[in-house]
């Protein structure tokens, strides 16, 4: 998937990959795509409800050897 930027929130723990995402997002231009790698198992519950919460949609995720990416969709 084509993206805009990339974050890596590998080895951080709740909230620090969400609030990384919050930071990296505002730096966005709506419609933008930013990539998450994240290694933080509840990251997935996290990922889901800060894009209900915030309008940011969350394109997909994966997990592959314990590690997570996501893609976040900029409102």
């Amino acid at each position: 998937m084509d993206f805009d930027k990339e974050l890596d929130a590998r080895g951080l723990n709740c909230p620090l990959p969400i609030l990384k995402t919050k930071k990296a997002l505002a730096d966005l231009a709506s419609g933008q795509v930013l990539k998450v790698l994240a290694t933080d198992p509840g990251s997935v519950r996290d990922f889901e409800t800060f894009s209900k919460q915030t309008g940011h949609e969350l394109l997909s995720h994966s997990e592959a050897e314990r590690q997570f990416t996501f893609f976040m969709k900029k409102r």
